[in-house]
């Protein structure tokens, strides 16, 4: 018999056909995600090298087999002062919705990006009505520092962008290690 546990693992190149499942949901018939035609494999294989490269983390959890969802950090402004912060992504398979996958991928993201030595996590919410992204991350520590109105235009609607943002590690109590 196997275990129902979920496994949570380091992203490698094979799991971006389900990856790009899950995200293409998203893109396809949700507001979460700004992009209105999914990525191709190679795209998407090419944003997960670009993290890579910058040493962040790129998570997946497997479930009964099948990875359940994705989370990683990137960089969150490619100029140098924002070096010390990062924003997070996290996509859970419309299959393992209501599993607390999502928590622990989130959970795992922030602890991994402070033992980094980040400082700030970031997170750009599509849709001010996405409340199981809104509350997960105020579960996690986030909290709403604005919305910007109706940013984007997806589906035939205006929708607006929630940022949520919390500290990681000392976070301003001292200064970052130079990068």
């Amino acid at each position: 018999m196997s275990d129902p546990s979920p496994t949570l693992r380091d992203a490698i190149e094979v799991d971006f056909a389900e990856i790009a499942e899950i995200y293409a949901h998203y893109v396809l018939n949700g507001l979460a995600s700004f992009e209105i035609t999914p990525p191709d494999l190679t795209e998407l294989k090419h944003r997960w090298q670009s993290i890579q490269d910058s040493g962040l983390p790129y998570l997946v959890i497997e479930q009964a087999g099948k990875i359940g969802g994705y989370a990683y950090a990137s960089q969150f402004r490619p100029r140098p002062a924002y070096n010390n912060t990062v924003e997070d992504s996290v996509y859970v398979s419309p299959n393992f919705l209501g599993q607390g996958l999502g928590k622990i991928l989130l959970t795992d993201l922030i602890e991994k990006c402070t033992s980094l030595g980040l400082r700030q996590m970031v997170a750009v919410i599509g849709d001010s009505k996405n409340h199981p992204s809104i509350n997960l991350h105020k579960k996690l520590g986030f909290a709403e520092v604005g919305v910007m109105p109706s940013t984007g235009f997806k589906l035939n609607q205006w929708v607006d962008t929630v940022i949520m943002q919390r500290t990681l590690g000392d976070g301003d109590a001292s200064l970052p290690l130079l990068k």
